[in-house]
């Protein structure tokens, strides 16, 4: 299934019914009066998050969502029926935000939650609702109000307590496969990791958190360069943040790829910047990152920054690595 995370939708709420205007005309009743009866109410169109979802795929192939209108009110004092409202299964972590003013419409976060985001018409009333002492015939009745019309735009973040992030190529797809049973695509190449992956990373046994693997940012990703907005997104659902750097290929720096990367998120969300970080320099067992730990580790703490160093693929430093995320979560519980 192909993972999409943001789309535009148009909606429009079913229309309300049309009052009726009608007399009794029942024999031995001359004077049955009005006996119009009420329109029904247009549908509304929900959202409901699905645990079981994990992509807006649906929506990228149906953009135009309409839910029934409300039927007429009709003679002897009949109601319409109300139209039948439309309810939508999204993921759970979906942002729902109106296009024309960029206003937050809402924000499912848990399996089984609704809103919604366009109410139906209410029906017209009849004219029996319109009789009084003085005009005991009214031929008056109400149209039914028009249902709400948006467009809208449903932006899917993950939520995961722990987002791991950093360059591209610094084993972020490698560690979150070794620390959960996640299967992420892993390659020496750039933006190998083209889509987020969850993995759950078990600290005890009856002890767990949620880990995600945010595909590699670079600078201007806040401009969106690279995958840039389309995964910084993501982060802003995390608790704490693992950091990964590491000596790369090219011959980066990490320490600039740190300050660059934070950089980022901070122009993204001001937020973020403040968000608790471990910092881990990543692929230890190469032997060119391993003979540059010695001097990695007084810059980075000069910066009032300890750096963790592990490899996954050797297993170093793995178990206080999980029980570093462990202990800085119990530290920064959900709100």
């Amino acid at each position: 299934m192909k993972f999409i995370d943001e789309v535009s939708i148009r909606v429009k709420a079913g229309d309300g019914g049309n009052g009726c205007c009608a007399f009794r005309r029942e024999k031995y009743r001359p004077r049955g009066g009005p006996s119009g009866g009420n329109g029904g109410n247009g549908g509304d169109v929900v959202l409901e998050a699905d645990e079981g979802l994990s992509t807006l795929q649906e929506f990228a192939y149906k953009p135009r969502i309409k839910a029934e209108k409300g039927r007429h009110g009709s003679g002897n004092d009949r109601d319409g029926r109300a139209g039948n409202p439309v309810v939508l299964r999204v993921p759970v972590g979906t942002v729902v935000f109106d296009s024309s003013t960029d206003e937050q419409v809402a924000d499912l976060r848990l399996h089984g939650e609704k809103a919604v985001i366009a109410e139906g018409g209410r029906g017209g009333r009849g004219n029996m609702h319109f009789a009084t002492a003085t005009n005991r015939a009214p031929n008056t009745a109400e149209e039914g109000e028009p249902g709400e019309e948006k467009d809208l735009r449903l932006e899917l973040r993950l939520l995961a307590d722990i987002g791991v992030i950093g360059m591209p190529n610094t084993g972020k797809s490698t560690l979150v496969s070794v620390l959960s049973a996640a299967k992420p695509r892993i390659a020496d190449y750039a933006f190998t990791t083209l889509v987020p992956t969850l993995g759950i990373v078990k600290v005890e046994q009856y002890q767990s958190f949620v880990i995600a693997d945010v595909p590699g940012l670079i600078p201007g990703a806040s401009d969106g360069a690279g995958l840039g907005i389309r995964f910084l997104k993501h982060v802003q659902r995390t608790r704490a943040l693992c950091h990964l750097v590491t000596i790369t290929h090219e011959g980066g720096d990490p320490v600039e790829d740190f300050l660059s990367i934070n950089s980022e998120l901070k122009k993204f969300d001001p937020d973020l910047a403040q968000r608790p970080q471990i910092v881990v320099l990543s692929q230890i067992d190469r032997p060119e990152v391993e003979q540059q730990f010695d001097e990695l580790r007084p810059r980075f703490e000069k910066a009032g920054i300890e750096i963790l160093p592990v490899s996954a693929v050797a297993g170093i430093g793995i178990e206080d690595l999980v029980f570093r995320l462990w202990k800085c979560l119990e530290e920064n519980p959900d709100d």
